[in-house]
């Protein structure tokens, strides 16, 4: 604990000065201004990894995750239906209208749609789409590339947003169909919103909208204090006990489908064997982490999935933890520990970790990691990047890296183990190329029974953790504290999709 604590304190010596004006101030009407930790330079919702236009209530897709029973609902698709898996019928809601004011029709779709196919390889990938066809005002007809019977829970997916594609500058100014329209956007800074009084769903009872960015979350955490924001996501775990005890302060916290896992790039030759990814694996001690960095607010993760998911593995027989069974297994990888330096052959065992600051967490479990190992001899360089799916896609100069991932956003395993272990997959970037995992991928993305589906997420899993192809740390919820005695009907959500909608507001 002592280490972790000094790690703490050093972080949070430096207090950052919040910079945001106040919504009070602002002399616009009803106004609510949301700060997120992520920040954009695009607002393309095609291809921005950080899904603000959705966030932002900008864009919305054909279908959306029911996050209670874990189904796809109906959004701007009223219906479906492919009973062969291949060839699919959808039928969008009419009455919709871009912000522009143009009606969003089925040719609208299509354009959309293939355009996230051509800006996108994942979406590509994703999807498996062979052709779009359009049959009538509001019908599309979509054969795959191969039979997909769980091609509707990808319509879900951020990066498949309709906008209207004939609007000149998507990176700056997309065209949606949500509650919001963008009035202004600053880069990496902020979004400021209005309301679409032709939303089909209802015109939002606010007139604007402030929607930014700082990745900092002690800054975030003070321009909730300082009254400059109404609703902040993931403020600083430290101050939650001092938040909770201020007049109209309101701090929720829920499980996400989300786990912080440490990517092993499995084309470093040390990490070709299996028992150094186990080694590091034990040096992991999550409940200290939990405990000590989250202040209780997650859970230790073994595998990808929460333990109340249908489709996560019991994991009969987990294995040691510990320097001691790091050193065990490291003695099996051929390593010995002389002069204080594991080594091998005469080479030190060494690793360059990535972590990045967006996830307040991260850098400190990197930091935690890199004292434990030193404990057993390895050296551990911590780099700093801003953003890790650009980096880690583009270079491959590293060995591990602290990374934060949604592994059911559509209710289903088969995203995860999609993007993350499938050679094709989006996310893939530890390199996995594991025939028989690959198998198993392919043979749920071709399987419609629910149960079937577990029985095979869960073996996937279960090949992940026996293979040690990536580590698991933890399970983290999502944070997010509000003032209560302005805002209402503020949702937070386990997707971490649905963030800006309609019936948000203000007393």
């Amino acid at each position: 604990m002592k280490k972790v604590g000094m790690i703490l304190v050093l972080v949070w010596f430096t207090v950052l000065t919040a910079c945001a004006q106040s919504s009070s101030d602002r002399g616009d009407g009803k106004n609510i201004h949301f700060l997120y930790n992520f920040s954009t330079k695009s607002l393309d919702p095609h291809v921005d990894t950080s899904y603000v236009p959705l966030r932002a209530g900008i864009t919305e897709t054909l279908v959306r995750l029911d996050e209670e029973n874990l189904t796809v609902a109906p959004w701007l698709a009223e219906s479906w239906k492919g009973e062969d898996g291949r060839h699919w019928t959808i039928t969008l809601r009419e009455g919709v209208t871009f912000h522009n004011g143009k009606e969003m029709d089925a040719e609208s779709v299509k354009a959309s749609l293939e355009r996230a196919l051509q800006e996108s390889i994942a979406i590509q990938n994703a999807l498996k789409v062979d052709t779009i066809e359009v049959e009538g005002q509001y019908t599309l007809r979509i054969t795959t590339k191969v039979p997909f019977p769980e091609f509707v829970s990808e319509l879900v997916n951020p990066n498949v947003s309709i906008i209207d594609v004939s609007e000149g500058d998507i990176i700056n100014k997309p065209v949606g169909t949500g509650p919001f329209q963008l009035k202004s956007f600053t880069p990496g800074s902020k979004l400021e919103l209005e309301r679409y009084d032709d939303y089909w769903d209802g015109a939002s009872n606010l007139d604007s909208v402030t929607f930014s960015f700082n990745e900092d979350s002690n800054a975030r955490t003070l321009a909730l204090q300082a009254g400059q924001v109404d609703i902040v996501y993931r403020p600083e775990v430290a101050t939650l006990d001092t938040l909770k005890e201020r007049d109209g302060m309101k701090v929720e916290s829920t499980a996400t489908f989300r786990v912080h896992q440490m990517t092993m790039n499995l084309q470093r030759a040390s990490l070709q064997d299996v028992n150094v990814r186990r080694a590091v694996d034990a040096l992991i001690d999550r409940e200290e982490i939990v405990d000590a960095i989250l202040l209780g607010y997650g859970e230790p993760a073994v595998g990808p999935f929460l333990p109340s998911l249908p489709f996560a593995p019991s994991y009969e027989g987990r294995r040691d933890s510990g320097s001691e069974a790091a050193m065990k297994y490291l003695e099996e990888a051929g390593y010995r520990l002389k002069d204080g330096i594991m080594q091998k052959d005469g080479q030190p065992l060494a690793f360059t970790l990535l972590t990045y600051p967006a996830r307040a967490d991260l850098p400190l479990i990197a930091q935690v990691f890199q004292s434990d190992a030193k404990q057993i001899g390895i050296d551990v360089t911590i780099r700093q990047i801003d953003t890790p799916e650009e980096y880690m896609a583009s270079n491959r100069d590293w060995d591990l890296a602290t990374y934060s991932n949604l592994t059911a956003p559509r209710g289903d395993a088969g995203y995860y183990l999609n993007a993350t272990y499938h050679p094709t997959g989006a996310l893939n970037f530890s390199g996995a190329a594991e025939p028989e995992l690959t198998s198993i991928i392919d043979e749920l993305n071709q399987t419609v029974n629910p149960e079937a589906r577990a029985a095979l997420a869960e073996q996937a899993a279960d090949y992940v953790y026996a293979n040690v192809l990536n580590s698991f740390v933890l399970h983290p919820s999502t944070i997010v504290a509000y003032n209560e005695n302005k805002v209402i009907n503020w949702v937070t959500t386990r997707s971490e999709y649905y963030m800006i909608s309609n019936l948000l507001d203000v007393k």
